[in-house]
């Protein structure tokens, strides 16, 4: 495939570039020591119709596509996570399921107010004892017929975009019914903030992605209108693992965003840096370290977009969507490391933004499905699953 840019991507990509340098990267960094959401930044974002890139104009999008996305996700990533994984997740888990799955009434409410970043939405899928095991919910939702109400009881955990000023909603899977063998049926159901009886926790105190919001949610008889059901009854889990097979694409486009910034970084400082009477980046040391970094966000952007291509023509990509977000975490964390050593003692001072790169990347081998998760679902792709 020519993965080479039309005009009008290039262009799009060139205006992020600059609203990245221009604007994130000269205020972020007290954002983010200060564990501060940038309230600011995510609205200009939103002035920008970043948060609606691949959504119909009809509903207030741009008309893009996830391949306009990635763009957008990898330039922001260059230069901050916790900018990109905000509009990541308010697009792919926020604003994503109610278009693909959701009622006209629920489209007409929800999309517009989410396509121009004026709310946030979030996916509620992860629960305390789930993890990657995320069939395993808990949580439950009984369709009251005396109200026509559904009453939700559970927990969910390290949701992201959940507990800002903006948040408009969480979507939560629940358990709303068995089938005949026992299995749980799990639904899909719209919760909007401010719900009584939905209780959203004080910030997570993380490693990294410090000005991105995350949090630990819990729903006490929550009661919501039977309306607010997203999709099919007992199809919420297969409606939430097409998310995550989209999602996946969008995390290895910011996963390689941030390996090409620890490139950056990383010959900017070794053109800067002088040991014993001249540029360290002098060095083949350095030189052959900083080309194989190079090499490697080479790879794992032809990965993304390939499977974003894929995507984009309607043809499958789960596989593709896994090996891109696999590689390109693994990337992440190695340029990550290696970016940190070009640096030196600077590297661990939080003031140089391979800091914070450093401490941005372990999550990415976690986040929308563990490193382990792609190789298993690699590896069921080729027919090998037991």
């Amino acid at each position: 495939m020519d993965h080479r840019l039309s005009p009008e991507l290039e262009e799009l990509r060139r205006t992020v570039e600059e609203f990245a340098h221009d604007v994130v990267a000269p205020r972020i960094g007290d954002f983010y020591e200060r564990h501060e959401f940038p309230y600011e930044i995510v609205r200009e974002m939103g002035r920008m119709g970043l948060f609606g890139l691949p959504f119909p104009e009809e509903y207030g999008g741009m008309g893009g596509d996830y391949l306009a996305l990635g763009l957008v996700l990898e330039e922001l990533a260059r230069v901050d996570s916790s900018v990109a994984i905000t509009l990541e997740a308010g697009v792919s888990l926020g604003a994503m399921p109610i278009h693909l799955f959701g009622t006209e009434e629920q489209k007409r409410t929800w999309l517009p107010r989410l396509c121009s970043g004026e709310v946030l939405g979030a996916f509620g899928l992860t629960e305390p004892d789930g993890g990657s095991d995320a069939g395993a919910t808990r949580t439950t939702a009984r369709l009251d017929e005396a109200t026509d109400e559904w009453v939700i009881n559970g927990s969910k955990c390290f949701i992201t975009n959940s507990g800002t000023d903006i948040t408009g909603l969480v979507t939560v899977t629940a358990v709303t019914g068995h089938k005949p063998d026992g299995r749980p049926l799990i639904s899909a159901i719209i919760v909007p903030s401010g719900t009584p009886g939905f209780t959203v926790a004080a910030p997570y105190s993380k490693v990294g992605w410090n000005a991105s919001d995350t949090r630990e949610l819990s729903f006490s008889d929550v009661r919501v209108p039977a309306a607010n059901l997203l999709g099919e009854a007992g199809r919420g889990y297969a409606q939430f693992l097409r998310i995550l097979d989209e999602g996946r694409i969008a995390i290895a486009a910011l996963a390689t965003g941030l390996a090409q910034g620890c490139v950056d970084e990383s010959v900017k400082y070794a053109k800067e840096r002088h040991a014993f009477g001249r540029p360290i980046g002098a060095n083949q040391a350095i030189q052959f370290k900083i080309a194989d970094m190079e090499m490697k966000a080479h790879t794992a952007r032809l990965a993304w977009r390939d499977a974003a291509s894929r995507l984009v023509a309607g043809e499958p990509f789960k596989k593709q969507a896994a090996l891109a977000k696999l590689h390109s975490s693994t990337v992440a964390v190695d340029n990550a490391r290696d970016a940190t050593q070009v640096h030196g003692g600077y590297g661990f001072m939080n003031e140089y933004p391979v800091a914070r790169m450093w401490r941005d990347s372990k999550i990415l081998e976690i986040g929308e499905g563990t490193s382990e998760v792609q190789r298993m679902l690699i590896a069921r792709e080729l027919g090998l699953a037991g």
